[in-house]
């Protein structure tokens, strides 16, 4: 199976209250993703284009079709710090 690009796999972060929550208490970023990708590409793409260290990736399809990615950050990755350059906080 053929790996997608970084750009191709992140489509947009996700913004709501309760990813607010995630961010500040789980460490954990939430972005909507190509419905091909795979937790590795996800992984490998949000590494590459944030040069954050992920330590897990947790994916679930929407009711509306759409692929949403958690990504939890290793401990030296702040979730706040990529949320404020992605300008979700």
């Amino acid at each position: 199976m053929a790996r997608l690009e970084p750009e191709l796999v992140v489509i947009y972060p996700m913004m709501s209250e309760d990813t607010v929550k995630l961010i500040e208490g789980e460490n954990k970023v939430t972005f909507i993703v190509n419905n091909k990708a795979t937790k590795h590409d996800v992984k490998r793409a949000v590494e590459k284009l944030y040069e954050v260290k992920v330590s897990r990736v947790f994916t679930l399809t929407t009711p509306e079709g759409r692929k949403k990615a958690y990504v939890k950050l290793s401990p030296e990755s702040k979730a706040s710090d990529l949320a404020v350059k992605l300008g979700l906080l």
